[in-house]
């Protein structure tokens, strides 16, 4: 096929699409259902219209191409796992007596079953479940979602993709379930795993399906040549099949590397790759290996995971140059645009001049087909449109909002002094118990406290005018206390605020900075029900006046204990917000670690003793090859230092990190040069505490032992197994009891009884550890 054809062939598509509906309509029918407010039967009919809604919207833009299969009620991972039968033996009655509720049991546990372990997605805020694998798994086709979705869509009369997740990254993102050896490799699983892909092909065929994507974004990280020749082999023998529709196989988020050839020469008739700058790679290893003759190529043009106007010249120049390495060539964004709100035309509340930079998944679908319709019609068809993206991106380019000289001189000044503790940790250490006398095994929580409907309802009334600041602030004295109350009841010996004013943890602190956005409609998915609104950096960050003080220092002056400060560090400030894509993530980190620096030493000139600055995006925002992690964890570590390292060596400064492989940064941990780290450890029993011991990590930590994502209450006994456990990691003078997250999506009956529970653990623990 000629260039020339190749354009006149292009089409619009899309990998997923927001899932929440435009007022989070899914995730209140959900929550509805879990409540019993709402059936079976009325849950899925807000799916089935929320997907119809979603393929209409997307034909009516123009994409020629819809997705099916991407929509799930809690993780497309999830949907996986049930499609070929991987179910934990813990879970599989339930799962036969109700399909749903099997699958909800699943993602988030029962009273008599743990919930599948949590994780990040790659590099992104997105958390998936973890699928449980062992020797003995019987893989079965149950690929009913799946068909339905897809013939949903063609009733529409619409052209429709079904998107799975591929057999080899699935294999690679398990881990060994209960009673499987520790050291047993999922991927030695893979000759079972195919025949199963293959029946579910062969159904989605006999159901419709020209084409059926298989996502295999594993191998946009570093694999071994095992890893790759199972790759190999996988596509090879699904190539081969004779009952089967055409295979697109699909990488987003980084370059492919020496995955590429392996597709590239493998009988699949398509890849989908990313060509924004993160992958920018992948344009010379495809003209590197002769490109794709006689194959079609869909080109991840348009950012997926950012909220800024695309640059449609740049793109269209891309494009041109892949047309002469396929056989054709489709437009897309590079990755699904799960990671994107939905709309920006909802917001009201931004000035339009700066709204003109932004694209949400609604206007990338309209960039998507400019693009398309440029490529196969001719960049004339599409100069008003060229013209409108030239002034958008110079508005934004020219803008006084990105640039502040005082926040950059102030940046450029910081010396290596600045990012340095005044004394080491073992004499910092000797001080800080001199100064807060806490016990053996000290227990507190990691920050925020249930936010209730009651809360909730507040904010609202104050943002409709319902009551007054005064109401609204009595309200959140009034909230504090009881936590305070609880807290000192209970027995707990480090005490929080519980955070009541805040409505998420990046978001209250992006509304008090200069340079950040806020949102009113722009939700996107974390895991879930839960939906985060992230802030838009698009500026230079400092900040006005104190943001955390007052009610610290409120909440102190209610008890003896120490009450902790409590900030989001720079690096999740960034990876939780949509950042600036105009200049390097270091400077705009070095910016947000000033900015918080002046809040730590606020508080700590207020009285505050024990600081936490949590940094659970540490290792989700870890680069996804290796190459590229040493100078990331260089600047974010250097960050988080920055922020941290003015203080007195008796103030205690606590960090938390939670959701994610820790084994990979357990070095970068240590040289955050925090005093206490806590972190998720109750769903991977106490994983982490033996990767800090390998590494020799020499300060305190807190492994939790009470899983916060779950709404089933641990027993005492239950807890203090896991503080056994991770004392034979972590000596007792240095480990923290505690939960593994905030609890803040919680109830309050079950954060009562399972903080008494932890408390009652760390007594029998201390006493157990006395009498030895």
């Amino acid at each position: 096929m000629t260039a020339k054809s190749a354009a006149a062939a292009a089409r619009a598509t899309v990998y997923g699409y927001p899932r929440q509906g435009q007022n989070r309509e899914l995730k209140k029918a959900i929550e509805g259902y879990w409540k019993g407010r709402v059936t079976a039967a009325g849950l899925r009919t807000t799916a089935a219209d929320l997907r119809a809604a979603n393929w209409r919207q997307l034909a009516d833009a123009g994409i020629d191409e819809v997705p099916t299969g991407d929509f799930s009620y809690y993780d497309h991972v999830l949907d996986t796992t049930v499609m070929v039968g991987a179910i934990p033996e813990r879970h599989r009655a339930a799962a036969a007596a109700d399909a749903l509720d099997g699958y909800f049991a699943m993602a988030r546990g029962t009273q008599e079953a743990a919930p599948l372990e949590m994780t990040k997605w790659f590099d992104t805020n997105y958390h998936y479940l973890v699928p449980e694998l062992g020797p003995d798994t019987a893989f079965a086709a149950h690929s009913a979602k799946q068909v339905t979705e897809l013939r949903e869509a063609l009733a529409l009369g619409l052209t429709a993709r079904p998107v799975l997740v591929g057999p080899v990254t699935y294999l690679l993102l398990a881990k060994p379930g209960s009673g499987a050896p520790a050291d047993f490799e999922p991927l030695t699983l893979l000759d079972r795993l195919l025949p199963v892909y293959a029946e579910v092909l062969a159904e989605l065929r006999a159901a419709g399906a020209e084409w059926v994507q298989l996502d295999e974004p594993a191998f946009v990280q570093d694999r071994t040549p095992a890893e790759l020749n199972a790759l190999e082999r996988a596509y090879r023998e699904l190539g081969a099949l004779a009952d089967r529709p055409k295979l697109l196989v699909a990488s987003y988020f980084d370059r492919l590397g020496d995955a590429l050839p392996v597709l590239a020469k493998s009988p699949v008739e398509g890849l989908a790759l990313d060509f924004t700058e993160a992958a920018s790679a992948n344009l010379d290893a495809l003209a590197a290996v002769g490109g794709l003759p006689g194959k079609r190529l869909v080109a991840g043009v348009v950012n997926g995971r950012n909220i800024w106007v695309n640059d449609l010249q740049k793109s269209l120049t891309t494009l041109g140059t892949l047309l002469g390495l396929a056989g054709r060539v489709d437009v897309s964004a590079s990755c699904s645009l799960l990671h994107v709100p939905l709309d920006a035309a909802a917001e009201k509340d931004i000035d339009p001049q700066i709204l003109r930079w932004l694209a949400f998944a609604k206007q990338k679908t309209a960039e998507i087909v400019t693009l398309a319709k440029g490529l196969a019609q001719g960049i004339g068809t599409i100069t008003g449109e060229l013209a409108a993206n030239r002034a958008d991106l110079a508005s934004r380019a020219g803008s006084p909002i990105t640039r502040d000289l005082a926040v950059r001189a102030r940046a450029e000044a910081v010396t290596d002094t600045d990012t340095r503790r005044s004394q080491p940790y073992a004499e910092r250490a000797a001080a800080q118990r001199a100064h807060l006398g806490l016990p053996l095994l000290p227990t507190t929580t990691i920050g925020s406290f249930p936010q209730t409907g009651e809360l909730r309802a507040a904010r609202a009334d104050l943002r409709a005018g319902r009551i007054d600041t005064a109401g609204y602030e009595e309200r959140i004295r009034a909230e504090i206390q009881e936590v305070i109350s609880f807290q000192e009841k209970t027995g707990l010996d480090v005490l929080v605020h519980g955070e009541p004013e805040r409505n998420d943890m990046v978001q209250y602190f992006a509304e008090q900075l200069t340079g950040y956005l806020a949102t009113r409609h722009g939700w996107v998915q974390s895991y879930g029900t839960r939906y985060v609104r992230p802030p838009v950096l698009a500026g230079d960050i400092s900040r006005p006046e104190p943001m955390t003080v007052r009610w610290t220092t409120y909440a102190q002056s209610l008890t003896d204990k120490p009450v902790k400060g409590m900030l989001t560090g720079p690096v999740t400030m960034l990876a939780w917000s949509f950042v600036r894509d105009d200049q390097p993530l270091a400077d705009t980190a070095r910016q947000v670690a000033l900015a918080l620096r002046d809040e730590v030493s606020d508080l700590e000139a207020a009285g505050t003793s024990v600081i936490q600055v949590d940094e659970p995006a540490l290792r989700e925002t870890l680069p996804l090859r290796a190459t590229d992690r040493p100078g990331y964890l260089a600047w974010a570590t250097e960050a988080f230092r920055l922020t941290t390292s003015g203080v007195r060596p008796d103030t205690q400064i606590h960090t938390h990190m939670c959701y994610a492989e820790f084994g990979d940064i357990v070095q970068a941990i240590d040289d955050l040069d925090a005093d206490v780290i806590s972190l998720e450890a109750a769903r991977s029993h106490m994983q982490v505490a033996r990767e800090l011991a390998g590494h020799g990590y020499p300060r305190e930590a807190g492994p939790g032992v009470y899983d916060i994502h779950s709404p089933r209450v641990p027993s005492a006994e239950e807890a203090a197994d896991l503080l056994r456990t991770g004392l034979k990691a972590i000596p007792a003078e240095r480990l923290w009891v505690n939960p593994d997250c905030g609890l803040k999506t919680r109830a309050w009956p079950e954060t009562r009884a399972s903080l008494e529970n932890l408390v009652a653990a760390a007594r029998t623990v201390r006493a157990e550890l006395t009498d030895s």
